[in-house]
């Protein structure tokens, strides 16, 4: 299917991704992985949930960390620019059918709740706590130097409909993959806030959440890190990476968190800001697609996700695949 017309004037306007809700086993463990390896800076704990930000961002997290029985990701949240913006966001899912509801979060002023139409967890809203800056506070960078979180990647099983439904909600396409043989799309990119994606859609059985980035200031941040989880019992979180990815041109690495969750480290990509920038297309058959350079993508890494809460799970009728490592 052709890749729909990039949509400049959508109901509502949302600024970026903001954060996600992982839902975690054990919130020792957790820390232990994205405060004291990763380097994301604590902004409010207690027994039940820890709050983190990146060393740019000024609002008061881009991940909460919830006590929770089982492994999952309770939502991703989206930032609106004011306050009549929330309100036709909110007018719009309910008139789409997907329904509202607004709940109290902390740290985070109105916001209501919603799923796209394959069951994704959405929140939206315009207002957070700010933070005082910490990006010249050198003394806190540790691990891999988290300056903002950058993206989130999904799987979902008819990428077509997915890249559709955000398009009409304003996120525009920077680059795709399609299969030859079908005409559809496999893989897609798209963004709002001028980098190359905030959200994109992986084919496979879905929705689940295949991963969420950082951005980091350079591949050699990438490099300590590698050092540092080979040397405190890490290296078995260590997936795939690194390399550089074809499609958004990006030095990466991806690991995984102690229930699963896969976080990918990432820079170096590209200005997408011109509102006529022509998407990328490449080809499924094209190695150079998924790592320009680097070592195959092993068999995890395509097929095995976060669940949604809630979500029912629908496998894809698309069974094209790209080259897996053995």
């Amino acid at each position: 299917m052709p890749i729909p017309e990039a949509n400049l004037y959508p109901p509502f306007n949302i600024v970026r991704l903001s954060h996600v809700e992982y839902r975690v086993t054990d919130l020792a463990a957790s820390r232990a992985f994205y405060v004291d390896t990763l380097g994301l800076q604590v902004t409010d704990e207690d027994d039940t949930a820890i709050y983190l930000r990146a060393m740019e961002e000024r609002g008061h997290h881009c991940i909460a960390l919830v006590k929770a029985d089982a492994a999952s990701v309770g939502c991703l949240g989206f930032k609106v620019y004011d306050e009549a913006e929330l309100d036709k966001a909110a007018a719009w899912f309910d008139g789409q059918g997907l329904g509202v509801e607004w709940v109290e979060r902390p740290f985070i002023g109105r916001c209501f709740r919603t799923r796209d139409p394959y069951g994704i967890p959405l929140e939206f809203y315009c207002r957070m706590d700010r933070l005082p800056p910490i990006h010249q506070q050198y003394k806190l960078y540790r691990g891999v130097k988290p300056l903002r979180i950058d993206h989130f990647n999904m799987f979902s099983s008819d990428v077509d409909a997915s890249v559709a439904f955000y398009n009409s909600i304003g996120f525009r396409v920077t680059e795709y993959t399609e299969d030859a043989e079908t005409g559809r799309c496999w893989a897609a990119w798209m963004h709002r806030k001028g980098g190359v994606h905030d959200v994109a859609f992986t084919n496979g059985t879905g929705p689940r959440l295949h991963h969420t980035a950082f951005w980091v200031p350079t591949p050699l941040n990438i490099i300590d890190l590698l050092d540092l989880m080979a040397t405190t019992g890490y290296v078995g979180n260590i997936e795939r990476g690194p390399g550089r990815h074809g499609i958004s041109n990006a030095f990466f690495l991806y690991i995984r968190d102690p229930d699963g969750h896969r976080i990918e480290i990432y820079c170096s990509d590209y200005m997408t800001v011109d509102p006529d920038l022509e998407p990328i297309k490449w080809d499924l058959k094209d190695p150079q697609r998924q790592t320009l350079w680097g070592s195959p993508a092993p068999r995890s890494w395509f097929e095995e996700g976060s669940v949604f809460e809630g979500a029912e799970l629908v496998e894809s009728a698309l069974k094209a695949q790209p080259i897996i490592a053995p």
